[in-house]
Formats: C-alpha cells, sequence, structure tokens
C-alpha cells in the first residue's frame, strides 16, 4: 500500500471511530448553534467538524525553479468531539500538486493528519497522539506544509513536523511520530507526568538516511497559584539509523515555568543540561564517539487578540539528523500572526529561522572493504534555513473566498555531497539558496458543523 492510501485508510477509521461515540448530553449544557447533523443509522454524535476545498496556481522563482509552474487542489478538515472524559480530535489536511513546468518529482501527493484522544479521570489522564506527514519537500507554511497551497498560515497549529529542520527539494518522505502520555494528580496543586514517543522518517527514493527516534519523560508540574506553574522533567532519546549499528543518546535535566499573565498572554520557559552520547560503530571499527555536554532551552509567548492571534518561540535541542545528520544540535525560532479586518479580510504571516548542526563531524558510508563505518569530515555538517509566508484571504460570499500568497525559502549548506550508489548512499537534494513563490486561488469554506449529541 502506498504512502498516500495508508493515510486515507487512517482518516477513514479515524472518523469512523469518532462517529461510533455516544456521548451523553452533560448537565446544563447550552444548546449547540447552527445545524445539526445525525450519523448514519440514527447513531448520533456531539462535536464540531468543519473542512474547506481550494484551488490555486503557483510559480516558482531562483535556485533552479525559475519559471516553474504549480496547480495545486487541495482541502482541509478538523473535528473535535464534545465528550469532556473522552477528549477526541483530528485534523488533516492534503491535496496533489501538477508540476506543469518542471521536474515531476517537484509535486504530487501531499498528506498530514493528526489524531489525538484522551481518557480522563478523577485523579488521573491519558493522552495518545498520532502525527503522521507525507510530502515532496520539507514542510513549511501551513498545516500540510506545502507553500501556495493555500492553507491558512499565522496560527500555531500550522507548525510543521520538528525533525524536519533541513529544507529540502524533490524529497518524498514518509514522518510519523506516536506519543502517549500519562498525568496523575497527586494532590490538588502537583501532578507526575509519564510519557514516550516513537517516531520514524522514511526517504521514498532513498535520498536521505532513513532514521528512528524513540523519547521517554517523566516529570513533576506544581500549580502555584491560578497564574503560575513549574515543572521538572527528566527526558531520554535514542536516535537510530537504518542498517546501521551506530546510535546517538541523550539525557536532559530540564526545569521550567508557565505564567499566564491575563486571558490574552501567556509566557513559558525551560532550561536544563543535555548529555549527548553515541555507541555502535566508528571510523576506526566500533569505539563510540566521544561524549558532550550541551544546553537545552525552550521559551515562547503567545498573544490572542480579539480577532486573532500571535506567537514567537526559541527552541534550542537535538534532533535525529533530519536525514542528513548523525543527530543535529538545533536552535530555531518561530514567529507568527493571524488577523482579521472587519468581516472579510484574514491576513496571516509566518516566520521562521532554523541553524542545524550535526552533533560528529561524520557520516555513514560503506567502506572500499564493503564494511559499514563512520567516516571521519574535515568540517561540521551545517545548515542555516530561513522561510517565511504571508497570505491574505478575503470573503466574497458566504461560502466562497480568494486568497493571494508569497512564499519565501533560504538556505545555506555546506551538506551537498554526492554518495555513491550503496544501501546507505544517496544525492542529497538539499536547498541551498533562496526560492519565492506566488500564489493565488479560491477556496470553499462552508461554516463549521455542530454535530447533534
Amino acid at each position: 500500500m502506498k504512502p498516500g492510501q495508508i493515510l486515507l485508510a487512517i482518516l477513514f477509521i479515524a472518523t469512523g471511530a469518532a462517529r461510533a461515540q455516544e456521548v451523553p448530553a452533560a448537565p446544563g449544557s447550552r444548546p449547540a448553534v447552527g445545524p445539526e447533523t445525525a450519523g448514519p443509522s440514527g447513531l448520533t454524535v456531539g462535536g464540531t467538524l468543519h473542512y474547506d476545498l481550494r484551488y490555486s496556481e503557483s510559480t516558482g522563482y531562483g535556485n533552479g525553479q525559475d519559471g516553474q509552474q504549480w496547480s495545486i487542489s487541495s482541502g482541509d478538515a478538523s473535528y473535535a468531539n464534545t465528550n469532556q472524559r473522552l477528549p477526541f480530535t483530528m485534523q488533516y489536511g492534503g491535496g496533489y500538486s501538477w508540476a506543469w513546468n518542471g521536474p515531476p518529482s517537484a509535486g504530487g501527493v501531499f498528506q498530514h493528519l493528526s489524531l489525538s484522544q484522551g481518557i480522563v479521570r478523577r485523579a488521573w489522564n491519558l493522552m495518545a497522539s498520532e502525527n503522521v506527514s507525507y510530502t515532496f519537500e520539507t514542510p513549511t507554511t501551513g498545516f500540510s506544509g506545502v507553500p501556495g497551497s493555500g492553507e491558512p498560515i499565522g496560527e500555531p497549529v500550522s507548525n510543521p513536523l520538528p525533525d524536519q529542520t533541513i529544507l529540502t527539494q524533490n524529497t518524498r518522505s514518509l514522518d510519523n511520530f506516536t506519543t502517549m502520555a500519562i498525568g496523575h494528580r497527586l494532590d490538588y496543586a502537583t501532578t507526575l507526568n509519564i510519557g514516550g514517543s516513537w517516531g520514524q522518517m522514511r526517504f521514498i527514493d532513498k535520498n536521505g538516511q532513513n532514521s528512528e527516534t524513540l523519547m521517554a519523560d517523566a516529570g513533576l508540574t506544581r500549580r502555584l497559584n491560578a497564574r503560575n506553574s513549574v515543572s521538572g522533567q527528566y527526558s531520554f532519546s535514542r536516535y537510530s539509523y537504518n542498517g546501521a549499528s551506530f546510535a546517538t543518546q541523550t539525557n536532559t535535566l530540564q526545569f521550567g515555568i508557565t505564567r499566564q499573565w491575563n486571558r490574552r498572554i501567556t509566557t513559558s520557559a525551560a532550561a536544563g543540561p543535555i548529555r549527548i552520547a553515541s555507541s555502535g560503530i566508528s571510523g576506526t571499527g566500533s569505539t563510540a564517539l566521544p561524549a558532550s555536554t550541551t544546553l537545552f532551552l525552550d521559551a515562547s509567548a503567545s498573544y490572542q487578540f480579539l480577532r486573532g492571534s500571535a506567537g514567537l518561540s526559541y527552541s534550542r535541542g537535538t534532533t535525529a539528523g533530519s536525514g542528513y545528520m548523525l543527530g543535529s544540535k538545533v536552535n530555531s525560532v518561530n514567529a507568527n500572526l493571524s488577523r482579521t479586518f472587519g468581516r472579510s479580510l484574514t491576513v496571516g504571516v509566518t516566520g521562521s529561522y532554523v541553524r542545524s548542526s550535526s552533533i560528529f563531524a561524520a557520516e555513514l558510508l560503506y567502506d572500499c572493504q564493503g564494511n559499514l563505518c563512520l567516516v571521519p569530515l574535515s568540517i561540521t555538517p551545517l545548515t542555516g534555513a530561513k522561510y517565511g509566508g504571508a497570505q491574505a484571504t478575503r470573503q466574497l460570499g458566504r461560502y466562497i473566498n480568494v486568497f493571494a500568497n508569497y512564499t519565501a525559502i533560504s538556505q545555506s549548506s555546506n551538506l551537498q555531497i554526492a554518495v555513491p550508489n550503496t544501501p546507505v548512499g544517496y544525492d542529497t537534494n538539499i536547498l541551498n539558496g533562496l526560492n519565492q513563490m506566488i500564489g493565488f486561488g479560491i477556496g470553499y469554506s462552508p461554516r463549521e458543523t455542530r454535530l447533534k449529541k
């Protein structure tokens, strides 16, 4: 089964599961506003459902994309139930991009699906989530990550998956991340949190290094008062690579604080040390590379307008390496803004800067004797990526809208290397330069449907 078919199957199953939940009416609940819809065969569910359909035309400039043109048909859907004990949410975005002028690999199917199911009880709660993406380039703006499609940008939910920090082109990849977390309230103000996650990144055309991520964490959160809370957490991560015994491990200890200044402004910050080590093969055969220590940082601020939102975040940590590094140290800054003017005009702006440097100045290769080994490099692999976009959407009627957008993507990298065609070899499609895209299109967006309980 192809990756796109897998995603559609997951979406079908998830939607069926959402419809299968029969939710009793909460005491004192307010009547739903808007049309009421019953499920098949008289089975009723409670929640909100929304979807959009779009068609756009885009043109690219710069770095070999001069004159390239795309037609993009896409859509998205979101669902959230109203069961407070069994909360479920689903968000999907995807479509198809036709590359009329340019290589066929510059377009194709793109999809992103996010599912979350919770179980809430008096003193404990459990949350499981699935986040899977299939695309032909590194996701940047919008939920599915394909610029020019007309998806809303400037919203916090539009950030791409965190382990794809190196910008690529004409590179089909499947990225999947599964998370489970358990929280137990020890007293009125203290909560114990335990979680784990598993992620994998696969390159369909073998032009990147497949990798897997395993993570586990445990920590305490203490509510100081109505506006302030503090936390402490220990986490372990392991990054491994397909066909290699080499792996990278990290141990992180962090302390954080969250403050809600008022109903509109919230800030959070966390910091702590990261210990990085490795195991498995090295350039000499079996010795692990030297361990090191770096700093973990994470800070964010959000502001809710009456007709929009804004956010700013900074993160410093480690990832599996995005398919081109044996683990990477990542520094990233993200900003977003979404604002509605009047009743018919919405403007969104987003921007990011990401710096990725390899944890080890080495790469996996087969040597001349056919043995897998780590080859030391004279330089540390490094990329500096910047991307941003702006979009204006105007309502023409009750359900129809038109939009125009602009996206700029830039990256400098010393990873432009060609590796012989071996079981772990690949030719990189890493962006090195500036690309710009201008797009416009039309969309159909019916109002949100409230499903009857």
